[in-house]
């Protein structure tokens, strides 16, 4: 049986019927968020053998004039995670669409968990991996950056979207690219953010004051494995840092704040800010702080070997457009503030800030 969330007629963004805009950017918000749901539906659609007529993932690419081209299968359970979109040849009767801004040509999108018999044994465990700080090692990611990899090295114009783990996937993908020099437009909705939830403690003097001690901890851990480090540590170490080329990457960041995987970018960006405004010495360490983290630096610090790799964080990013849902009805609700649907509404309080990362 079928949710209403999974029929574009039921819940779709049947605001773009009459008109879609590729200038506009909450229109783009909306295709992203769109073409993540249908590759959420295409893996459920495998699952109940939904097929032809019965099958419910095309309309929400369908209304897009994209067409799906490529799955993308993970090799241990075979599951659909993501899927390479397509942008048709535009045709004479399009006229509900405004194509006064450029579209994609292509659009690699990415899936989270789904909490279903046949894929979450495969998705608890890359969220276990993306928790240790080992996303990268895992063949799914491998299988994810080859076609990445492919895809922005044909020259056309290309965009990344993911949901929850599909947008930490994208997120690492789009930063590996971003450190060669090619930076990827991506839309990453509620990407997890590995982190105690300070952000859900209410009085902000005590927020303030646990990120400051926890800025002060962690750079002090990271001095402390530097100078314990061969040569060759270190290099690799400034190789994965935030380089120019990454700083000068600006993803998108969807977040809730009653979605607590993901609501600490919101005190992570605030606060960084503050550091530097505090001073100099401040915002050494705060840039020190935020290219490691804080768990895998304590359990290396405390001998346990191959902890943790030479690699920052994956949600550790310099420079982001970072947009917060501020609708009070959609961040009472865990399963509400998390979902992909919010995003594709046109009924939503978004308030957007820019964080450039400068040197």
């Amino acid at each position: 049986m079928a949710s209403d969330r999974e029929d574009f007629n039921l819940c779709g963004p049947s605001h773009l019927l009459s008109s879609l805009d590729w200038g506009n950017e909450d229109h783009q918000r909306c295709v992203a968020a769109s073409l993540v749901q249908g590759i959420y539906i295409v893996e459920r659609d495998r699952q109940l053998k939904r097929e032809g007529s019965e099958a419910l993932a095309s309309p929400w690419w369908d209304l897009f004039n994209f067409k799906l081209i490529r799955n993308l299968i993970d090799d241990a359970d075979l599951s659909i995670f993501g899927g390479l979109y397509q942008l048709k040849p535009p045709q004479q009767d399009t006229a509900a669409t405004d194509v006064s801004g450029a579209p994609p040509r292509y659009v690699i999108a990415f899936r989270g968990t789904l909490t279903k018999p046949d894929s979450i044994s495969r998705d608890i465990e890359l969220d276990i991996h993306i928790i240790r700080n080992g996303l990268h090692r895992t063949s799914r990611f491998e299988i994810a950056m080859q076609a990445v990899r492919s895809m922005a090295g044909s020259g056309s114009s290309l965009w990344l979207t993911g949901h929850s783990m599909g947008a930490a996937m994208a997120l690492l993908a789009g930063k590996t690219m971003a450190k060669t020099g090619i930076h990827i437009k991506s839309f990453l909705f509620n990407p997890p953010f590995v982190s105690p939830p300070i952000e859900r403690i209410a009085n902000e003097k005590v927020r303030q004051g646990i990120r400051i001690a926890g800025s002060i901890i962690t750079a002090g851990l990271a001095l402390s494995r530097t100078l314990k480090q061969t040569p060759q540590q270190q290099q690799l170490q400034i190789e994965n840092s935030c380089e120019d080329m990454l700083c000068s990457w600006l993803p998108e960041i969807y977040v809730n704040p009653g979605d607590h995987l993901c609501s600490e970018y919101i005190g992570f960006f605030e606060h960084r800010g503050r550091m530097e405004e505090f001073g100099y010495g401040a915002g050494i360490v705060e840039r020190m702080a935020m290219q490691h983290s804080f768990g895998g630096l304590l359990m290396d610090a405390m001998g346990v070997n191959n902890a943790v790799e030479v690699q920052e964080p994956v949600h550790v990013i310099p420079s982001a457009k970072l947009i917060v849902n501020r609708t009070t009805t959609s961040s009472q609700d865990y399963k509400e503030a998390h979902g992909i649907h919010q995003w594709w509404r046109d009924d939503q309080d978004l308030v957007s800030n820019i964080y450039l990362f400068t040197k």
